[in-house]
């Protein structure tokens, strides 16, 4: 089973949301859109989300840390770093795959 770490976007909220999945990654996306995760009332405050970057990882929890790690950055600037600089996001990739 894949499991996918994704980070959506929204230009309305100028806002980014990293998530985990083993879902087709569009299918997840359109999940957020139609609200169906009522948990989940970060992404329900905006209906233009867009996938902005996704990872596909080895491991369910491979994919655990390396979501928690770009959760525990806080930091927009951090998130689009990592679509700017692939080696970047290779490091990050390797070193949480380490861990």
């Amino acid at each position: 089973m894949k499991t996918i770490v994704y980070i959506l976007h929204s230009e309305k909220l100028n806002r980014f949301y990293t998530g985990l999945t083993t879902l087709n990654i569009e299918e997840r996306l359109n999940n957020h859109l139609e609200k169906k995760y009522s948990s989940l009332n970060f992404t329900r405050k905006a209906n233009d989300w867009k996938i902005f970057l996704f990872i596909e990882c080895k491991s369910t929890s491979h994919g655990r840390k390396l979501e928690l790690f770009i959760k525990k950055m806080k930091s927009s600037k951090f998130i689009w770093s990592l679509k700017d600089d692939p080696e970047k996001l290779q490091n990050i990739i390797e070193r949480t795959n380490q861990s």
